[in-house]
């Protein structure tokens, strides 16, 4: 047995982590920041670096520990954005020995105690190294309290100590900690940057792997270094030989993406059968129905970009036939039905997954949206309405005919599945010699003929504020139908006249015209009834009895007369 086939394997998330910032991909702002500081010696008291999975957080506080610590082959190098990764630091720091170097994970140890070890450890110098470095994965999961031990010593430290903490939850750190460091959010991985880094390690491994498997792996890898490597690893261990797309879409689960666009094609040519034939194989090769709904998903978002977009079809990593028939899909689909196909495709896919039986779930699905294809857009549907409406109103003589309309137009809106038509009352599409009909344009069209009359209409049409304004501030000076002019009292609303002018339009259909007078006019309604109120009361207060109430008790007044009538029990008469 050779000693190769003794070694314990090293996965390729270990064996190519980066030891040096020249190795780090996709991170360019952070590479020339960290090295200028580092060169300059601007170092902050700690740095926070933040990020999705497997981006390469941890990696690269490991390399600033290094780069902080490196001292050279001959031992008298100074901090260096290029450590030389074979002196006594880089080689320790590298196999996770270094005292000076303390790693510590957060999710395990989150109270306030493991805080204070730190806190009373950062007084002592370095025992060989350079700078005493505390790398805190996961700090996001400290506690509060271990986040308040840690404020004071985060914010003047010793000058031999410094922090890297790497999160992926950036939000629930407090506030006052992002304040004490230098923040960095880690990108996404581009998928033609983790391409070729994923080209480049297989061709270290001599393992053959097409570019279209590579982009499949890049794709779900969704911009992660280290998930990509778990993919090719996985990859590699399947199978020896060259690895294909095809092989790879077996590995993963994954829908063919030519298939799914000419499943998707079938769809919009309303062809059912052939897209459930279609759903049926994909199925039987062992595919998950919300995969391939998900596909469905993905090919629609791309045919979309695509239509207000084209120029993008050269940036991606697909056949020349696909990248035809997208083109072809991208002309004959307008935005509309697009969107009505992703608005059905959302909602099924939840569907899918609450589902007992998720293949007859996708099923009714794809017949769903076959004959949702054919339906037309909601603009054309909501034009045919307004159509039908207008001819509706022309043949009111005709009932039977407008029953026939109206049936139509109410069975285009239920089966249209357009959730924003299903909203449209249907008594805007009733008959004009119904008696709802006719209600409603009597109300719609009453017209004031006095000044009292508009008054009540305002009430009527649940206008308070428009009612008050009319009782309280307007002294009529002459009104017409059509003209009012008018007195305001001072200090009245400013946008009075512009509502009043708005709302008469509105209710009446037609246009009035409103002018502001000099002339005094009559009182307002509130100062007339004012005084036909001051009037009665001085009338009653003649009354004897009344006043001999008046007189006995010299500061009081009357406020209210209410006219009470009541049915005598012997004759039934009033009195």
């Amino acid at each position: 047995m050779s000693e190769t086939s003794t070694k314990p394997y090293r996965i390729l998330a270990q064996k190519y982590r980066p030891t040096s910032f020249n190795e780090v991909i996709g991170q360019e702002i952070l590479v020339k920041t960290v090295c200028n500081a580092i060169e300059s010696n601007r170092l902050p008291n700690a740095w926070i670096l933040t990020g999705i999975r497997g981006i390469g957080k941890t990696s690269i506080a490991r390399i600033i520990a290094r780069s902080l610590n490196c001292i050279g082959l001959d031992g008298k190098g100074t901090a260096t954005p290029t450590p030389c990764r074979s002196c006594d630091n880089c080689i320790a720091i590298s196999e996770d020995r270094h005292v000076d170097v303390i790693e510590m994970d957060a999710a395990s140890r989150t109270g306030v105690a493991d805080i204070r070890e730190i806190i009373e450890s950062v007084k002592y110098l370095p025992t060989s190294a350079r700078y005493k470095v505390y790398i805190i994965d996961e700090v996001h999961m400290l506690s509060t309290a271990a986040f308040n031990a840690l404020l004071k010593t985060l914010e003047e430290p010793p000058s031999h100590v410094k922090f890297v903490f790497a999160t992926t939850e950036i939000r629930k750190l407090p506030v006052t900690v992002l304040s004490r460091c230098q923040r960095f959010d880690l990108r996404r991985v581009s998928i033609q940057t983790l391409m070729d880094h994923l080209s480049e390690i297989a061709a270290k491994e001599t393992f053959n792997i097409s570019p279209e498997a590579l982009q499949i792996i890049a794709t779900s890898a969704d911009g992660s270094i280290r998930d990509g490597l778990s993919l090719l690893d996985q990859a590699m261990s399947n199978d020896s030989e060259e690895v294909t797309d095809k092989k790879i879409k077996n590995m993963l689960g994954l829908a063919d993406k030519n298939e799914n666009l000419t499943l998707f094609k079938s769809l919009m040519e309303g062809k059912t059968p052939a897209a459930l034939e279609k759903i049926k194989n994909q199925y039987e090769l062992g595919l998950e129905p919300s995969v391939i709904v998900q596909e469905l998903l993905e090919i629609t978002h791309w045919v979309t970009r695509l239509k207000i977009t084209p120029e993008i079809v050269e940036d991606l990593n697909i056949s020349e036939q696909d990248k035809q028939l997208g083109e072809i899909l991208s002309k004959k689909l307008s935005i509309p039905i697009l969107t009505r196909v992703w608005q059905i495709l959302l909602k099924g896919l939840n569907d899918i997954r609450i589902s007992n039986n998720s293949l007859h779930a996708t099923e009714m699905l794809i017949i769903r949206l076959s004959y949702a294809s054919d339906l037309p857009p909601p603009s054309d549907l909501i034009k045919k309405l307004r159509k039908e409406e207008d001819s509706n109103f022309s043949q009111s003589s005709n009932i039977d005919n407008s029953k026939k309309i109206d049936d139509t137009i109410v069975k285009d809106i239920e089966n249209s599945e357009i959730s924003n038509l299903n909203k449209i009352e249907k008594n805007k599409f009733i008959s004009p010699s119904s008696k709802a009909f006719d209600l409603n344009e009597k109300a719609d069209n009453s017209i004031p003929k006095t000044f009292l009359e508009l008054i009540d209409l305002s009430r009527k049409k649940k206008e308070p504020r428009l009612n008050h304004w009319l009782i309280h501030d307007v002294h009529l000076v002459h009104f017409e139908i059509g003209h009012l002019e008018i007195r305001l009292r001072k200090n009245s609303n400013e946008n009075f006249v512009g509502v009043l002018n708005k709302l008469l339009n509105e209710w009446t259909k037609i246009r009035w015209m409103i002018t502001i007078s000099n002339e005094d006019g009559s009182p307002t309604l509130a100062q007339q009834n004012d005084a036909k109120n001051e009037t009665i009361y001085a009338s009653a207060s003649q009354e004897p009895l009344v006043k001999t109430i008046l007189d006995t008790f010299p500061n009081s007044k009357i406020s209210n007369i209410e006219n009470k009538s009541f049915k005598s029990q012997t004759s039934g008469e009033n009195k």
